[in-house]
């Protein structure tokens, strides 16, 4: 094995090789996921509901029961659920 300057140069040269190849698999990757997105809009599927889904399935059951309580308790303080909407509405039209 030949050294420059103390660094195994073809071991140096391979790591880099393979991360380059990982780079462009990884590059395939996303388009292949973005070339899926563009199927289910095509569809008819909202693409960031099921961003939001992919994100949600990828979480560990208590995180995710952790956050959609989180978000109730936050959405009921600004008013923002069905009762509280129908609720608005129901004095709007009284």
């Amino acid at each position: 094995m030949s050294y420059v300057g103390g660094v195994a140069a073809e071991q140096l040269k391979s790591i880099v090789e393979r991360i380059e190849r990982l780079e462009q698999d990884k590059t395939n990757l996303a388009n292949d996921i973005r070339d899926v997105y563009a199927e289910a809009r095509g569809n008819g599927y909202d693409t960031k509901t099921l961003r939001t889904i992919i994100k949600l399935r990828k979480m560990d059951e208590s995180d995710r029961s952790e956050q959609e309580e989180l978000l109730d308790l936050y959405m009921h303080a600004l008013g923002m659920t069905v009762e509280a909407t129908e609720k608005v509405e129901a004095e709007l039209v009284s």
